[in-house]
């Protein structure tokens, strides 16, 4: 028998698979669990979207596109793009998902041994990837209250950093960081020569304030931002980028040879996408916000995050695997903060769930709080 561990390629040694899809694997184990794990909204792809996609697929609509998009859906994304920023050299193309736009600006920048900037917590994508592509992740501590210090990311560039990866609104912890940090990182990134990329995928869910995005301080700013969390449409894989010209050919170039192009269906029922009205699910997830964290604030220190749908607490006990384990117990599904962090201090919760899920869940989080295992 062959032996197949010598055939895996060395670049996919240094990160493990998801641990966010271990614990889907385990709430399907459990009935009828309190599960604020899933990173996705629980309301349905609005109806016009969904007809529109249909009408697509009747229509036949269901071949290749060109690698940028179809134009009905590419030219909406520019014109949007255009009148937001105001840059000549900025282009906009359809991807596969905010993911996959993601990994093509990696796949396109970065060099082996090039370094990257991000903030910890992070998305847990982002040091994957930059692996997969050689390249070695720097992650900035923005703990305890999550906020941006230029300072720490001045001192950490080096002259083989080449990228620095911001996203806001943050997932895990829903933080949206404030004009001036995003200004101050931007302006940083501009004057060194480095990439910025800005992660702006949960940019419609934000609720105290407008979005903000780095390219208003930085115009060679990398946008990626999709339609996946804003309508629900998280299995359709469609997202969008924003970049100068010569870095979206080269990204282009990449989609090609690897992804070749955003599922065409989706495409058209994205370009109807943007014009529905989505102000009402924003309203409602800034109410499950304020619910959960109302519930909570007695039993968990909470830095209230700002956007996403995301709560990331302090443990209140013990670490991660310990929480998480007693969660499980009380049959409730949490993801413990090793997964998006190199601490492991903290939770995340997802309030992209029913009202009475979230009632269920702060009784049962509570209690937990109140009633640590023996032992820890």
């Amino acid at each position: 028998m062959p032996d197949f561990d010598s055939w895996v390629a060395d670049r996919t040694r240094g990160f493990d698979s998801s641990g966010i899809r271990r614990m889907f694997d385990l709430a399907a184990k459990l009935e009828d669990p309190i599960n604020l794990s899933i990173g996705q909204p629980d309301f349905d792809v609005p109806e016009t979207i969904k007809a529109e996609l249909i009408q697509a697929i009747e229509d036949g609509k269901n071949g290749y596109t060109a690698t940028q998009g179809v134009p009905v859906l590419r030219d909406k994304i520019q014109a949007q793009t255009d009148q937001q920023f105001g840059h000549d050299d900025r282009v906009a193309f359809v991807c596969s998902g905010t993911s996959g736009g993601l990994f093509l600006a990696v796949l396109a920048m970065i060099n082996s041994g090039d370094e990257v900037i991000y903030f910890d917590p992070y998305f847990a994508m982002y040091p994957a990837m930059v692996e997969m592509a050689g390249g070695k992740s720097v992650a900035i501590s923005t703990y305890p209250d999550f906020k941006l210090d230029v300072n720490k990311v001045e001192a950490a560039i080096t002259d083989k950093t080449k990228m620095i990866i911001l996203n806001s609104p943050s997932n895990p912890t829903g933080i949206c960081p404030s004009d001036e940090e995003i200004k101050a990182i931007a302006e940083l990134a501009h004057k060194k020569g480095i990439c910025l990329v800005s992660d702006e995928i949960y940019s419609k869910f934000t609720y105290d304030r407008p979005h903000v995005s780095a390219a208003k301080f930085n115009p060679d700013t990398v946008v990626v931002d999709g339609f996946s969390k804003s309508y629900a449409m998280t299995g359709l894989r469609c997202g969008y980028v924003s970049a100068p010209q010569t870095l979206v050919q080269t990204m282009l170039k990449i989609q090609q040879y690897t992804f070749v192009c955003s599922p065409q269906p989706v495409q058209w029922a994205a370009a109807v996408a943007m014009d529905v009205d989505m102000s009402q699910y924003v309203a409602n997830y800034k109410a499950k916000r304020d619910r959960l964290i109302d519930g909570l604030k007695d039993d968990y220190e909470i830095v209230k995050p700002g956007g996403a749908f995301y709560v990331y607490p302090k443990l209140p006990w013990g670490n991660g695997q310990q929480f998480v384990d007693e969660a499980i117990a009380n049959n409730l599904m949490v993801i413990p903060g090793n997964i998006f962090s190199d601490s492991d201090s903290h939770f995340r919760i997802s309030y992209a769930v029913d009202d009475a899920v979230i009632e269920r869940g702060i009784e049962t989080l509570c209690k937990i709080a109140r009633n640590p295992p023996a032992g820890v």
